[in-house]
């Protein structure tokens, strides 16, 4: 339940909402699907490396290069989940949370060094083109299809809730598609001979990459920079704390992720009097209810107060 500590010299009342804390949402745990993962994927990348040195293929060994990165990226993501999930301490206060952002982070960069890897090896590769064994390339890459796909479709379910599970998907979804393509492009060069296909596969692939990663990129940055999660809009936050009873107006509002999972928000709320039973409960089951910020903190203010703070400006942090 909400706390009210009282500030009789100031004439303020801070509330820190705990609602709904006694069945919080806790990161779910994908430690099963990492393990399974991450071993799945480094015995294909030994398995890969061979194959590619075997075949002179220049698209089998950048997809196993990459791969390798895939398994980094799982081992991240793995400790990540796992740090989110460990309580606070009196110096971590908010726990391990933030660094699933920065796993996030991190395994967009390297996707985007990966991406670079790829495509330069494929311009080289254009000016002098290698005969390769299509039957041992469009094998190996049918194994990696199954093998990816089986480890994107264990994180399926949390993709859309956790931007660290996001990423593991994303890699082995797109490595599923790529492996898809090298098939395809190993049987055109079977049936046709054109050995430019395959550095050509490899630009594609650091194509597909690159749209991939974008977006992971473009959000983990953001986060890690402490701005709103991009499904919470700040008016809509600020309107339904007005619309609360009692409450006039709503200053110095803040929203920022504590992880990939939760979000944590500060605001000051001013009525028209000193009567505000019940408000900071309202105001924390509000914005869990309709926004999943878990981690709400209140400031309640009379118009007095209001006028005297200093944080009242919008420009002022």
């Amino acid at each position: 339940m909400a706390h009210d500590h009282g500030d009789q010299d100031h004439g303020h009342d801070h509330g820190h909402g705990h609602a709904y804390h006694h069945h919080h949402h806790a990161p779910a745990n994908f430690d099963r699907a990492f393990a399974v993962g991450t071993a799945l994927n480094l015995g294909f990348v030994v398995a890969e490396l061979g194959a590619g040195v075997y075949a002179n293929s220049v698209a089998l060994l950048a997809d196993a290069v990459h791969n390798l990165s895939d398994v980094l990226a799982l081992l991240l993501s793995w400790a990540a989940a796992w740090l989110a999930r460990r309580p606070p301490t009196p110096r971590r206060t908010y726990g391990w949370g933030r660094f699933s952002i920065l796993a996030a982070l991190t395994n967009a960069i390297m996707l985007l060094i990966g991406i670079g890897a790829i495509a330069w090896e494929a311009v080289q590769r254009f000016g002098a083109p290698e005969p390769t064994n299509s039957n041992v390339v469009m094998w190996v890459a049918a194994i990696g299809i199954v093998i990816n796909a089986a480890t994107a479709a264990m994180f399926l379910r949390g993709r859309d809730e956790d931007l660290n599970i996001h990423a593991a998907f994303l890699h082995m979804a797109a490595d599923a598609a790529v492996s898809l393509g090298v098939v395809i492009a190993a049987f055109l060069i079977g049936a046709t001979g054109w050995l430019w296909l395959d550095p050509a596969m490899s630009l594609v692939i650091a194509l597909v990459f690159a749209i991939g990663t974008w977006d992971l990129m473009r959000q983990s940055a953001g986060l890690a920079l402490d701005r709103m999660p991009p499904a919470i809009s700040p008016d809509r936050v600020k309107a339904r704390l007005l619309g609360l009873p009692g409450v006039t107006e709503v200053h110095d509002l803040h929203v920022w992720p504590l992880s990939t999972t939760e979000t944590a928000l500060t605001a000051h709320l001013v009525c028209a009097s000193d009567t505000n039973h019940g408000l900071l409960q309202k105001a924390t089951e509000a914005v869990d209810q309709d926004f999943s910020i878990r981690h709400a903190t209140f400031q309640v203010e009379t118009a007095a107060d209001a006028a005297r703070c200093r944080l009242r400006p919008a420009h002022i942090v």
